[in-house]
């Protein structure tokens, strides 16, 4: 299992439970930040070197072996909202559950007993690659391209967005992700030599402060 198994992971319907979030996007095209394919591609270009670069590394590092629940501990840190942090455990659960269901795994089996409520979705994202026989440079590629599809997908239904114009947003996008998972497959291999310190730190405030905001919506399209 190789190329075929990262199509399988990548794909948008796969059952880990993504198509129920915005990455963002909800609470970017209430604000105004997201009003049309141009200011989607600024989003999610700002995700992907923000968010997209930290899931990267995470899930290269589980997959070169570094422990789970250290990488799950550096994810905490680096997620300051309570919000995204609890879609992140979210996702991670049902990630879990649909993996160990598609590439039965030992590794699995323990992270879903010590993670009851759910280890974070980068981290999950790795140990499933890991499950099934791919490697760093996939589940790195595959954590970049999650941390902008979703958005593009959720803005389509958000906007009544031509989703023409948004999968042309995420084609004009992948040269600046193969930089991304170039780059957090350098930083997971530094991690197993120097620890979850190297792991990049690369902050997105407005997404943070945007995900506080649509948690205490009363009304919403997406969970986050």
């Amino acid at each position: 299992m190789t190329r075929a198994a990262l199509l399988v992971l990548a794909d948008g319907r796969f059952p880990a439970g993504g198509h129920a979030h915005s990455g963002g996007a909800e609470a970017a095209v209430k604000a105004g930040r997201i009003t049309g394919a141009g200011s989607l591609a600024d989003f999610c270009r700002g995700r992907l070197h923000t968010a997209g670069l930290v899931s990267g590394a995470v899930a290269a590092a589980a997959v070169l072996g570094v422990a789970a629940v250290e990488l799950d501990a550096a994810v905490d840190a680096r997620t300051p909202s309570p919000a995204l942090r609890g879609a992140s455990r979210r996702l991670g659960r049902q990630l879990t559950r649909a993996a160990r269901a598609t590439w039965p795994s030992v590794e699995l089996d323990v992270l879903a007993r010590e993670f009851p409520k759910g280890a974070h979705q980068p981290v999950v994202l790795g140990l499933t690659a890991r499950a099934a026989g791919l490697g760093p440079e996939d589940a790195a590629y595959c954590a970049a391209y999650e941390s902008v599809s979703g958005a593009a997908s959720a803005t389509v239904r958000l906007l009544s967005l031509d989703p023409f114009d948004a999968t042309g947003v995420l084609a004009r996008l992948s040269p600046e992700m193969d930089r991304v998972a170039d780059r957090a497959v350098e930083a997971a291999r530094r991690v197993v030599d120097e620890g979850v310190d190297a792991l990049p730190a690369a902050s997105a405030p407005l997404l943070e402060i945007g995900a506080e905001a649509h948690a205490a919506w009363a009304v919403r399209l997406f969970a986050s």
